[in-house]
């Protein structure tokens, strides 16, 4: 499934290199990122994907609503991540 994901001031530049390279004008804050994920996976899942500290990670807002790590995401969910 597809989620879009919206990185907030420095959780930007923790993302892998793997994602980096689908995204040639670079990964900035705010910007969106499109991510495939296995169906019923959760923000935690999406948080280790990017590659993003956990203990850096305070506030994940999905289709705007705050959700907790544990939240099952759906294909087109918005999630917006800040530190």
């Amino acid at each position: 499934m597809k989620v879009q994901v919206r990185l907030f001031a420095a959780l930007a530049q923790h993302v892998p290199d793997s994602i980096r390279a689908h995204y040639p004008k670079g990964i900035h804050a705010g910007v969106p990122l499109e991510i495939e994920l296995p169906e019923q996976s959760t923000l935690s899942d999406l948080v280790s994907l990017l590659g993003l500290p956990q203990d850096l990670v305070r506030v994940i807002f999905v289709n705007g609503r705050a959700r907790s790590l544990d939240y099952g995401l759906s294909p087109g969910d918005e999630v917006g991540i800040f530190p």
